[in-house]
């Protein structure tokens, strides 16, 4: 049924969009950071941490990145009130980076800073490959001031072995290592899922040997079982790993690695951008959509 899935993804472009929000609220907290707090909170009390996001990305405008640096201080305020197990995600497109890197450094800044005086951490989003090199660039610098800030590495961009190898060097290695999401050209990305799959693997061993914290994030279950045979094996300390997964997808093996007495921290994006972020997750698990369009039918 895998054609039927991608049929569905592929035509979901065409209906309004209250109708895709059907399938896009699977992956999303809400659009208000009030369901984000809410979503937050109920999974802290299943044992989850969580990540919070503002969505956007690709502004257009200064006055934009603004907008999304005070939304995310908002955030890491609503954070701290609400003494949730949590800490804020941003991407640098939205804060400016392709219309001006030195701005988008000082909205970066001011939302590490603040974070540092709540006592909470900061991922820097990886994004496609025209941000790479200025979004590392970035967390280089601001990572020399400010260690409540960590970045992405993309398990299948072929330059991420020699970027985490120069991290580790430089003592600047605290990451959170996914398979990556864009459509990249075969020159720069491996596209066939074992290549990723060993890219990924040889990552974490590196991350671990280097007892650099990493956030290992893939609901990959063959990825997952190799990475807790390294951990036992290399008597890995529990400060230094944590697994990180999407809302609404792999629930079960998230459930079953709390319950060994491993961290598991949920990504929780929420705002009024819900749209662009739902198409790219649908598109890289179609099979959501079959089974949402299922539960539709029935409950009809």
């Amino acid at each position: 049924m895998m054609w039927f899935n991608r049929l569905i993804v592929g035509v979901l472009p065409v209906f309004p969009k209250s109708l895709v929000w059907l399938f896009a609220r699977r992956y999303t907290a809400g659009k208000t950071l009030e369901e984000a707090v809410r979503k937050a909170r109920e999974l802290n009390d299943r044992g989850l941490r969580v990540t919070m996001d503002v969505l956007g990305e690709d502004i257009r405008s200064l006055d934009e990145a603004s907008a999304a640096r005070e939304q995310c201080l908002v955030t890491l305020d609503a954070i701290r009130k609400n003494g949730l197990q949590g800490n804020l995600s941003l991407k640098l497109t939205q804060l400016g980076l392709k219309l001006d890197p030195e701005t988008c450094y000082q909205n970066l800044k001011t939302i590490v800073q603040s974070a540092k005086s709540l006592g909470l951490f900061v991922r820097i989003d990886m994004e496609d490959s025209s941000c790479t090199a200025q979004t590392l660039s970035l967390y280089r610098r601001i990572r020399k001031e400010f260690d409540n800030t960590g970045a992405v590495i993309q398990a299948y961009m072929k330059r991420s072995r020699g970027d985490v190898q120069d991290l580790i060097r430089d003592s600047l290695a605290h990451l959170r290592v996914c398979k990556g999401i864009y459509d990249e050209p075969a020159a720069v990305a491996y596209k066939k899922k074992n290549e990723i799959r060993e890219s990924f693997m040889d990552l974490i061993r590196m991350m671990l040997d280097s007892k650099s914290f990493i956030g290992i994030a893939t609901h990959d279950s063959v990825i997952i079982e190799r990475s807790l045979d390294l951990i036992h094996t290399g008597q890995v300390q529990k400060k230094d790993y944590e697994f990180q997964m999407l809302l609404g997808v792999t629930e079960k093996l998230r459930r079953r690695l709390v319950e060994e007495g491993h961290a598991v921290r949920v990504y929780v994006p929420y705002g009024e951008q819900w749209y662009q972020y739902s198409m790219r997750r649908l598109k890289e698990n179609p099979n959501v959509a079959g089974h949402i369009v299922k539960n539709l039918f029935i409950r009809g």
